[in-house]
């Protein structure tokens, strides 16, 4: 970040105590490489002296990357970046804003400063989603999957695609719920995306569009837009066979495994720069502005997930350079960020590991890419079932999952269960249970759904992939276990079943491989919930077999 004349200090106990020593409040600046707007505000508010001289004297500034420490961005984010909140030496809100000016930011410190001396600590609030109450449970049945099938028509933009009359952000997970459900509108959206989020001279997708009919384009490329969005083509292929989805995809992959690529990973994202000024010429004409920004975290979710996309695009293709650098990013997430012994995962790689440890997002993530390296490359399954382990027995709490660990400076010690990472995880242990034959691993992601079944009226399209963990719960996953070596018909053809919600398990013929039915070898069998296919030997019987257990 720029420069500033603030003493920030870093996010821990230690600043918390401070505040608490001096009797002063804390000043959160929540932060990100990729955001503009922060760049700004260190270069036009806290670079103005005055005002950094007036927050070192009554305040604690604490500056947070909201990429390396998600947690803190959920209890305390103002709806955007940057956001600048006032707390408690508890970790209380006192107050909050986005985007601060000099002006503004003067002002704000005043009203701050006064209420602190007038109430003090009472003037601090925790958030009602910290409040410890439990989500509203229900049962979980095709209710949900209906409902949620029904908004993508309230919600869809006849006009311009996408869903929502306002910004359009790219929601690969409804487009993939979209794809078995209202496949056209997923293709237009797809195609929308294509045409005005997607940068066409390096490759790679913008993070959203601030407009209904997708201009005002935010051009900043991070790494779980573009991971998400490289998967969600690669399925619109999958079940089109558009040589044109292909393409965007395999481009897609190419800025990930290039422009974002560190060396040992997937970098965590690239800033707007100068935008439409710079994103509008050609290679030659970039070459002649300043480059923008580039984040080189390599983040273990982000990079779970990276690997997931270009696994999926490689086993679709037979893409080569996909399956290679999926394989180097596994090895890094291996060597570096996961704990095989115990399943614990550690947030981010710079030169060294760092941030939290067994934020639910990353666990999910790295549970749901090492079961799908089973079904590409033929391992994986045992680094997906010890992290599993590890997510059940820390995270999951009264039915459903908490964000991490209840522990750390600030609100962290508060639960907070968000629904969406929930999903996250419960899908992810769903494909487990299924590609093990492990019943807890099922049980738990469905005692997780039935967690928030009891306000599914409320959910909108942006949880359409609730609607998609609960149908699998209540219809049941294509499996397809086949006993071969990766790379062989039976295996290609497997992945090539019209279904981007299957498990596929390669090398379920060996002994070392947990699988709940171990076909002989060269053959494979195909499982749906108790019911099984006889041994096939063949594609052409594979497919046969699929469309006759559906």
């Amino acid at each position: 970040m720029t420069e500033t004349h603030v003493e920030w200090r870093d996010w821990g106990p230690d600043a918390f105590a401070e505040a608490a020593e001096t009797d002063r409040p804390v000043l959160l600046a929540l932060t990100a490489t990729w955001c503009d707007g922060c760049h700004e505000m260190d270069a036009k508010t806290y670079g103005e002296p005055r005002i950094a001289a007036n927050i070192n004297e009554s305040f604690v500034p604490i500056r947070v990357d909201v990429d390396r420490w998600p947690r803190v961005r959920e209890r305390y984010n103002m709806g955007g970046f940057p956001s600048t909140v006032f707390l408690t030496p508890g970790g209380e809100l006192l107050t909050g804003a986005g985007y601060l000016g000099p002006d503004g930011m003067r002002q704000v410190l005043e009203s701050v400063r006064d209420r602190w001396t007038e109430d003090g600590d009472a003037a601090g609030r925790v958030p009602r989603a910290l409040a410890g109450d439990l989500p509203p449970s229900g049962e979980v049945t095709e209710a949900i999957e209906e409902h949620l099938a029904g908004q993508l028509d309230v919600q869809f933009d006849a006009e311009h695609a996408g869903w929502g009359d306002d910004a359009k952000f790219p929601l690969p997970r409804t487009i993939e719920f979209a794809l078995k459900r209202e496949r056209s509108q997923a293709l237009r959206t797809l195609d929308a995306i294509s045409t005005n989020l997607r940068d066409d001279v390096a490759g790679g997708f913008f993070r959203y569009a601030g407009t209904r009919d997708w201009n005002d384009v935010h051009h900043e490329k991070p790494i779980d837009a573009n991971a998400a969005l490289t998967r969600a083509f690669a399925n619109a292929y999958l079940h089109t066979g558009d040589a044109a989805y292909e393409e965007i995809a395999h481009e897609a992959v190419g800025f990930l495994t290039d422009d974002l690529w560190t060396g040992i990973g997937v970098g965590g994202s690239i800033g707007p720069g100068e935008g439409r000024a710079y994103y509008a010429r050609d290679a030659d004409g970039r070459a002649e502005r300043t480059a923008p920004r580039r984040d080189h975290t390599v983040l273990a979710g982000g990079n779970a997930l990276a690997a997931d996309a270009l696994l999926t695009y490689a086993a679709y293709t037979d893409d080569d350079h996909a399956r290679e650098y999926a394989e180097r990013i596994l090895g890094t997430l291996e060597r570096e960020l996961v704990d095989a012994s115990t399943g614990e995962v550690t947030r981010y790689l710079t030169e060294e590991p760092g941030g939290e440890t067994d934020v639910l997002e990353d666990l999910a993530r790295v549970i749901a890419v090492f079961t799908r390296a089973q079904g590409v490359l033929g391992e994986g399954i045992d680094v997906a079932q010890t992290v599993a382990d590890r997510a059940i027995e820390t995270l999951f709490v009264d039915g459903s999952f908490l964000d991490g660990p209840r522990e750390g400076a600030g609100l962290l010690d508060h639960p907070f269960r968000p629904l969406d990472t929930n999903v996250e995880v419960a899908t992810a242990l769903l494909d487990l249970g299924i590609a093990t034959g492990t019943d807890r691993y099922v049980d738990v992601a469905h005692e997780t759904a039935a967690a928030f079944a009891g306000a599914t009226d409320r959910y909108g399209v942006q949880l359409a992939s609730y609607g998609s963990l609960t149908a699998r719960l209540c219809h049941g996953t294509p499996a397809v276990f086949v006993g071969t070596e990766p790379g062989t018909d039976l295996h290609r053809a497997a992945w090539r079943v019209a279904d981007h919600g299957k498990v596929v398990v390669v090398n379920a013929h060996r002994e070392e491989v947990p699988t709940p039915i171990a076909p002989d070898a060269g053959t494979a069998i195909v499982v749906v919930s108790a019911d099984h296919s006889d041994p096939v030997e063949t594609p052409d019987e594979l497919l046969n077999a699929v469309s006759a257990m559906r």
